[in-house]
């Protein structure tokens, strides 16, 4: 997708030093798209339902995927969690597949290194989230990874940040200055509910209009590096 947001002057730039960075996953740290689509064509093709077109399968990546199956696809509950049950059983067969963007492992070490606390905020299924940043070897740096509940009663992307600074405050943490790294309008949104700011990467699967409320924009990791450890 062609994608032309721009990142704030540089006047307009946060300077703040930040308590703690949250990060989203799926197209914020991984590349998942095409095998998160390729398991929703799976699933529809299993339960004898035409595949949805390329776009509308991709505008399923990053909102929890129960909801979108039920507002989306019109599945009723008990329709969702049975695809939902499909697709988690194929996807789980291939999502340690998906590779990491180019600079941004270094720039989460850069945050570790800086003394940042970092925590993972994803709607992704908490154990998939473990098994992905294990695999990719990013786990170390992270003081806390909050997903979603197996039984999705935690899947919103507001429940996630709230679980994740939850977290982070019981283990001392001062999430006062927290900012969250994503690359939806729903990670802006799910952080602002919880007070916290979010930096949009322009590298994952948002469109211009979903970067309004975001309190800056950037196109590659050494931006965000700087924005977030100087």
């Amino acid at each position: 997708m062609t994608r032309t947001l721009t990142t704030p002057p540089a006047s307009a730039a946060p300077t703040r030093t930040w308590s703690a960075v949250l990060f989203d996953l799926d197209g914020t740290i991984v590349d998942s798209a095409s095998d998160i689509t390729a398991s929703l064509a799976h699933m529809f093709e299993s339960l004898g339902l035409p595949v949805p077109d390329d776009d509308t399968l991709r505008s399923y990546v990053g909102p929890p995927l129960l909801d979108s199956l039920r507002m989306t696809a019109g599945f009723a509950d008990a329709e969702a969690w049975e695809a939902l049950n499909v697709y988690r059983d194929h996807y789980d067969r291939h999502l340690l597949r998906s590779p990491v963007f180019p600079g941004v492992a270094g720039v989460i070490e850069l945050v570790h290194r800086a003394g940042i606390p970092i925590a993972l905020a994803t709607s992704k299924p908490e154990s998939m989230a473990t098994a992905v940043l294990e695999h990719a070897g990013l786990a170390q740096y992270f003081d806390v990874i909050a997903g979603a509940s197996e039984d999705e009663s935690r899947s919103t992307k507001a429940d996630v940040v709230a679980e994740a600074l939850r977290r982070l405050q019981a283990q001392g943490v001062d999430t006062a200055h927290a900012v969250m790294v994503g690359d939806r309008g729903y990670d802006t949104l799910g952080a602002l509910a919880n007070g916290v700011p979010t930096i949009l990467v322009e590298w994952g699967y948002g469109s211009p209009d979903e970067a309004g409320d975001a309190l800056a924009v950037v196109h590659s990791a050494d931006q965000l590096r700087g924005l977030l450890v100087g």
